[in-house]
């Protein structure tokens, strides 16, 4: 991880975590076997990995995915928790990657680009859970463009919430937040 968790750290990965989830109680989009839009459930997470980077990030991500757990529990199999809950939400750590520290600059490229690969890797576990474990509901379809597919109906609009709200937020939310 390279970076020392520090009580500020601490504390803003316990709010940003409480602020993912009450976000995550206001969907716009619920689908039929799992998954939603919500208000911007994930910006937490992820402005919590810009801020602190990509270990931080990985484990306040899987947390919040433990916590989405609890308030929302469906579980089939181990391997399909780790994967739908643990690591799907874990991985938006790795927006992190535009995380540099106080001499320089987040460039909102970088930040886009971390922000896309964060919600990707969320997108590609719970792909791999869908072929694993709920191919049956893709019918004659293949299973994976079926779990693409299906997917994809909530992570998009989710990811283009967090991108824009994030790209809004970020010039004037810097000017305050200090290390």
């Amino acid at each position: 991880m390279g970076k020392k968790f520090n009580v500020r750290m601490l504390a803003e990965g316990g709010m940003m975590l409480a602020l993912a989830v009450l976000l995550n109680t206001i969907k716009i989009y619920q689908a039929p076997n799992g998954g939603s839009v919500s208000a911007g459930s994930m910006i937490p997470i992820l402005l919590y990995a810009i801020r602190w980077g990509i270990g931080p990030g990985l484990v306040v991500g899987s947390v919040y995915g433990l916590l989405d757990f609890i308030f929302n529990p469906y579980f089939y199999h181990p391997l399909q928790f780790l994967l739908d809950y643990i690591f799907a939400y874990g991985i938006l750590g790795i927006a992190g990657i535009s995380y540099t520290n106080e001499n320089k600059e987040n460039s909102m490229t970088k930040i886009v680009i971390g922000i896309i690969i964060g919600i990707g890797g969320r997108m590609l576990s719970h792909v791999l859970s869908g072929v694993i474990f709920f191919a049956e509901y893709a019918g004659d379809q293949n299973p994976w463009i079926y779990s693409i597919i299906y997917n994809s109906t909530y992570l998009i609009p989710e990811l283009i919430i967090s991108v824009v709200v994030i790209l809004l937020i970020w010039n004037p939310l810097k000017r305050v937040i200090r290390k």
